[in-house]
């Protein structure tokens, strides 16, 4: 409950919508914009790993090359897998959320509505996405949000204009994306999330297994050391045990299954913001060569029918 208060606190206190899908977790992305000034880290590392272990792949289509002032989609691709369900904050199990982190060169930012044509918001398919902070239009997050309905995210951006913004340059860009399929396993604190397994925190005797709650779940488990002594660990509502009672544990031994079936993967790729003058300056030359190459043509026509009638002649 502390952990939900947390989100719920650092969602008003940046102006955040907490849809109904998923109360519990809809601002599980504040955790990487309250903690991380960037969310790629130096080593390319984007931080949404640090709390969601797991790997799992992840998609990104842009076109090769845009114009100036261009509105154009980005696609991020996380696929569903109807067949798995993950462990739910209260312990029950549910559909998979997802979540994505577009991160675009500086100048890059989401379209205006006024920009977005009627067929382009069907492909958005309704995904509210917001700026990772103020000063940052430039990397875009969204999330979590169910996969079953947001299989792939499809991202409006609006191209900066070199004309205009003098910060933008026509030159070749990368581009990076992340995205969750599933619940982390790790809060912002470092605490651990129910989706996760837990393990003996000592060597010695399961004495006894306590059920916490008839009806929510999770147990208390008293370990006996061989000094004597007796250890509690707590596990919450969700993972399965698979130790018993009299059973001899090791440190660190799992106790439960793992009950993560989602996983955080990440790519990259590149676009070419292109100059239109470039583009029809190559047109100018290949049209010059063309009729270059034509003008060859008809004068050695030429010079060959003045051959023949001079052998005629």
């Amino acid at each position: 409950m502390k952990q939900r208060s947390l989100i719920s606190r650092l969602a008003r206190a940046r102006g955040v919508r907490v849809g109904r899908a998923v109360p519990a977790a809809q601002a599980y992305p504040l955790f990487a914009q309250q903690n991380y000034a960037q969310p790629r880290e130096a080593t390319g590392k984007i931080v949404c790993a640090n709390c969601h272990l797991a790997r799992k792949p992840v998609e990104i289509e842009v076109p090769q090359a845009v114009f100036p002032d261009q509105v154009f989609e980005a696609v991020v691709k996380v696929p569903y897998e109807a067949q798995l369900n993950q462990v739910l904050a209260n312990g029950k199990r549910g559909d998979l959320n997802a979540g994505a982190v577009l991160i675009l060169p500086e100048g890059f930012r989401l379209a205006p509505a006024d920009r977005i044509t009627e067929e382009r918001k069907e492909r958005v398919n309704g995904a509210f996405y917001q700026p990772y902070a103020a000063d940052k239009p430039n990397i875009l997050v969204i999330g979590p949000v169910p996969n079953k309905k947001y299989s792939e995210f499809v991202f409006p951006i609006l191209a900066p204009n070199p004309e205009t913004d003098k910060s933008a340059n026509y030159l070749k860009y990368p581009v990076f994306a992340g995205a969750n399929k599933g619940r982390g396993q790790v809060y912002a604190d470092g605490s651990k999330s129910n989706n996760n397994f837990f393990t003996a925190s000592a060597s010695g005797v399961i004495r006894e297994i306590e059920r916490i709650d008839e009806k929510k779940g999770g147990y208390n488990i008293s370990i006996e050391t061989a000094a004597g002594n007796t250890v509690k660990d707590v596990v919450p509502p969700g993972p399965e045990l698979i130790v018993k009672v009299g059973q001899t544990v090791r440190a660190d031994e799992a106790l439960t299954v793992n009950p993560n079936v989602g996983g955080f993967g990440q790519a990259e790729t590149e676009i070419v913001l292109q100059n239109p003058s470039r583009i029809l300056g190559r047109i100018a030359f290949f049209a010059t060569v063309l009729l270059t190459q034509v003008r060859l043509v008809l004068k050695k026509k030429q010079y060959e029918k003045v051959q023949l009638a001079e052998r005629n002649f």
